[in-house]
């Protein structure tokens, strides 16, 4: 089984666009986990932790499970995330796959279930 990450923003102006920005890693962990990966998502791992440390801490666990995964999926509107840029610019150094969603769904879909069946 791959273990997949999903990256994407996390914080945001006010606290219905930070749930907003969980739910949406969300949905995306759940598809990769019903495609048969093992899935860290951060976003759910840490959900509404902010204040609690200083933002460096979270970032900083977040790159150590990165280098763990086997693909790194993005988030629609990565981008506009620093965190998220500087997770994809660590996967990258480490020749982790990433991709971003929904571009290669089926791809990574197909490719779970070949695993699946390799595994049997």
């Amino acid at each position: 089984m791959k273990l997949a990450y999903v990256a994407g923003p996390y914080r945001a102006a006010t606290e219905s666009a930070v749930v907003a920005n969980i739910r949406a890693a969300e949905g995306i962990a759940i598809t990769l986990w019903q495609a048969g990966y093992a899935v860290i998502c951060p976003h759910k791992n840490t959900a509404l932790f902010g204040g609690l440390a200083p933002d460096e801490v979270w970032l900083k666990g977040d790159l150590v499970m990165l280098a763990r995964c086997d693909m790194v999926v993005l988030v629609p509107g990565w981008r506009r995330s620093s965190g998220t840029q500087a997770e994809v610019a660590h996967a990258r150094a480490r020749g982790i796959p990433v991709y971003e969603w929904p571009n290669l769904q089926e791809t990574l879909k197909e490719e779970a279930m070949e695993a699946g069946k390799k595994n049997k």
